[in-house]
């Protein structure tokens, strides 16, 4: 490099050291982009801007990586370490040079012929300051000189307005030696480089910006345009008689109740107190698998974000996160009960489009809607929505509701062009701020109006929130499962009106199962819901330092050894830093006595905790039951064990969203023996197995995470060998009331013990698993066989009092009901 070019450089990048802090994406390109500085490399911007170019440098340096202004000396040939690969706008326009991508592609290309030892990465860098992706004009484009002076002038004010809301991503390498060898070194080839990179630079642009922001009005008129909704005011019209004029002006009303109002200084604005706030209340914010929802965003699709909901926090959450791992921020569907003063303008401008509980008799608001949603489609934004339809009060996951769902496949049903992928998103704190009031809720109390004064009380009892965690789970491309499913599927594309095609509301059930399955196979195991799971499963809720401490030893070792599946997250923190962390979140209590530490937990705070261990409770229900079996009938023989757990299973899976098909379950259950055996826990003898006496106890404890689920079973089978001809209504009815004595009896501190829900979704599976005949009446030997499985598993204390309770509510209670 000349001395005047050093000197320039030199001069430019004293400035930007002060103005630009930019963020790296991945955060470690090294092993996330795969990235080997030990190999020549060589970077590909895509504009001719010094100033992305000396940004690229401060991060290179900082991650280790070549320098991109020292040039490489390959064979007595000195190259430039980097290319832009067209002209752009420029602060200092009368200092440039002339991109001359395609001739450098080709000079490395012919290196790789005479040298074949080598291979140069080639590696695509973006270069950002900020994601606004600017708004739909209806004018006309400036000259391109006058263009090309605001271009310039736009990138002197964006390193002075942005320089600290900057982003250099890293692409993942790409072999010049392969290109050689597999494509050859003609330019031809060269030119073909250039291009490829420039389709890149672009859909990464977007991935990151998204698309232009449309004029509200002009949505609104395109809105209004629409075949479907003219026919939908139309109606409106004539069913309330009223003139076309007032029907359409309550359509724009509907409009303006629904729709978004995006903008990027808001996400900006809301970006810097987030991330005050979330550096003061979180001890760390932990992201895993964004990779894959950046990679769809390259290849175009159009992304549905489908998390789980846990607390109003989520919607800030994951905006935040998207923000920060360098893409665009998606419309979120939220609530109507969120549209109060001030919160609502404010979530409306962070991309808040809002939606009511139910659309009944409503058509014009729900063609509004289903068209809204159509339309964020078309123009190509990211949308999220949260399938449970409102925050879980028990710490697992609700049963979908899928009518946005429904709109999501109609609208590829419009005939789109760029391909729809749900990515599904677990959620996980180790503090929720709302989990008090979601006790309240469950043990009866009336909710709470969303408004000012919660959201004040809300914001008040912040206080130390421990981790944060958002686990990307493994994406559904709606047209490939289409594909699969129903081929003919096309056959029902139409691009004016809304299809209900009798395959669509199965196949939308379907897809909302595997969606739930997808984001519990993402769970994050923390320090919070591990503890809480250890500690809930003790009888007095108490345990010793070093029990509670080999329990947790073994929770980790099976989530290890044996895990759930490939996307959970597991701390690889020691038990004891993760002890030592969970009561730093003052959630447990510490007593001493002349031996030692106890770790309790009192009856109130067990309550609250039980949602922590809900979170992840499908992951040790598995080996939770079969240590319960052992325990209840030791020396069993293997073949039982998995007759047992085969018929339990089903259960199960439809209340946990559990993933295994039963091809999978028997595997899965010999392994979870070979590892209790491996830890102690259980010993085989003569081919059965048996509870190992020195380690009874701890084997016990994964048992007992197991009991409350098979007591709840036991109610509800109890009852139908009692009365075999209980309508569906009763039986969930009969079923929460034992629930809720039981859990007074007995001391059952989990207020999902007795959540209707829970009791709905079980008789449910019962009919799917021909427990309950179409006739509505139970198959007795069915029942009276996992009745008697279930006696085994249960304390003879607890199963009595089940029993005897039973009999009690199938007298009087069931001699009222009238005969069928």
């Amino acid at each position: 490099m000349s001395g005047w070019r050093r000197i320039y450089y030199n001069f430019l990048e004293l400035p930007l050291k002060l103005l630009v802090k930019s963020k790296v994406i991945p955060a470690d390109p090294g092993a996330e982009a795969g990235l080997d500085p030990r190999q020549p490399m060589m970077y590909v911007l895509p504009y001719n801007s010094k100033v992305d170019l000396l940004t690229l440098r401060m991060q290179c340096l900082k991650q280790g990586l070549p320098d991109p202004l020292t040039p490489l000396h390959i064979d007595g040939i000195t190259l430039p370490r980097y290319v832009f690969i067209h002209d752009g706008p420029r602060a200092l326009s009368w200092y440039a040079e002339k991109t001359q991508s395609v001739l450098l592609f080709h000079n490395y290309l012919n290196l790789h012929r005479s040298n074949p030892a080598l291979d140069v990465q080639l590696v695509a860098v973006s270069v950002m300051f900020g994601h606004s992706p600017g708004r739909e004009l209806q004018s006309s484009q400036p000259a391109p000189q006058l263009l090309r002076l605001l271009n310039s002038i736009e990138k002197f004010f964006a390193v002075l307005w942005l320089g600290r809301d900057s982003f250099v991503r890293f692409s993942r390498p790409l072999s010049l030696l392969y290109i050689a060898t597999e494509h050859g070194t003609d330019k031809s080839i060269a030119q073909k480089l250039a291009r490829v990179a420039r389709i890149h630079f672009a859909r990464q642009r977007l991935a990151a910006a998204g698309p232009r922001l449309l004029v509200r009005q002009d949505l609104f008129n395109k809105l209004l345009a629409s075949k479907s909704i003219e026919k939908a005011v139309e109606d409106e019209a004539r069913s309330k008689k009223i003139s076309m004029e007032k029907a359409q002006q309550n359509a724009i009303e509907l409009m303006e109740e629904i729709a978004a109002d995006f903008s990027y200084e808001a996400i900006r604005l809301s970006d810097r107190v987030l991330s005050w706030t979330y550096n003061r209340l979180y001890q760390g914010l932990h992201v895993h698998n964004a990779k894959r929802v950046r990679q769809l965003a390259e290849k175009g699709h159009e992304i549905v974000y489908v998390p789980c909901h846990r607390s109003h926090m989520d919607y800030l959450l994951l905006s935040y996160v998207l923000y920060h791992q360098g893409l665009v921020p998606p419309h979120v569907a939220a609530g109507i009960n969120l549209n109060f003063w001030p919160a609502g303008p404010i979530f409306r401008r962070l991309g808040a489009f809002f939606i009511r509980r139910t659309f009944k008799g409503n058509k014009l608001y729900s063609t509004i809607f289903r068209e809204y949603l159509v339309e964020l489609f078309a123009h190509g934004y990211s949308v999220e929505y949260f399938i449970e339809g409102s925050r879980s009060r028990t710490g697992r996951l609700l049963d979908p509701k899928t009518g946005t769902l429904t709109m999501t496949i109609q609208a590829i049903l419009r005939g789109g062009n760029r391909p729809i992928t749900l990515v599904p998103i677990y959620v996980g704190y180790e503090y929720v701020m709302e989990v008090a009031t979601y006790a309240k809720e469950l043990r009866g109390a009336a909710k709470e109006k969303e408004g000012l004064w919660q959201m004040l009380r809300g914001l008040c009892k912040l206080r130390n929130l421990g981790q944060g965690y958002v686990n990307f789970g493994d994406p559904l491309p709606l047209a490939t499962w289409l594909s699969q499913q129903v081929p003919q599927w096309r056959d029902s594309i139409d691009p004016i009106e809304a299809q209900r095609p009798g395959w669509l509301a199965p196949v939308v059930d379907d897809i909302a199962a595997t969606i739930m399955v997808r984001i519990n196979n993402a769970a994050a195991a923390n320090a919070i819901n591990l503890c809480s799971t250890v500690l809930l499963a003790s009888h007095q809720r108490s345990l010793t330092r070093p029990q509670l401490l080999s329990q947790l030893a073994c929770y980790l070792e099976l989530l290890r050894n044996v895990p759930y599946a490939p996307d959970i997250t597991i701390p690889n923190s020691t038990p004891e830093a993760l002890l030592s962390h969970a009561l730093t979140m003052n959630k447990f209590t510490v007593e001493q006595d002349n031996i030692g530490d106890i770790i309790c937990l009192s009856r109130d705070q067990a309550v609250l905790m039980a949602y922590y261990r809900n979170n992840i409770q499908h992951l040790f229900i598995l080996p939770s039951l079969v240590a319960s079996v052992i325990c209840g009938r030791p020396g069993i023989a293997y073949l039982q064990l998995h007759q047992r757990i085969m018929l339990l299973y089903p259960l199960l899976k439809a209340e946990l969203f559990m993933c295994y098909n039963k091809q999978q379950l028997l595997p899965v259950i010999d392994s979870l023996i070979a590892e209790l055996a491996r830890q102690g826990l259980i010993e085989t003898r003569e081919m059965l197995l048996y509870p190992a006496q020195t380690r009874l106890h701890a084997l016990q404890l994964l048992a007992a995470s197991v009991s409350e689920t098979l007591q709840r079973y036991a109610i509800t089978f109890l009852l139908l060998r009692a009365n075999p001809q209980l309508d569906r209504g009763t039986l969930e009815k009969e079923s929460r009331i034992m629930a809720q004595r039981l859990s007074v009896l007995h001391g059952i501190n989990a207020p999902e013990f007795f959540d209707k829900a829970v009791f709905s979704t079980l008789v449910a599976t019962l009919r799917a698993e021909e427990y309950i005949v179409d006739t509505g009446d139970a198959i007795n030997e069915k029942v009276s066989e996992m009745c008697d499985i279930l006696s085994e598993l249960i304390t003879p204390n607890v199963f009595g009092t089940i029993e005897g309770t039973s009999l009690l509510v199938n007298g009087p209670v069931i001699a009222a009901l009238p005969a069928r």
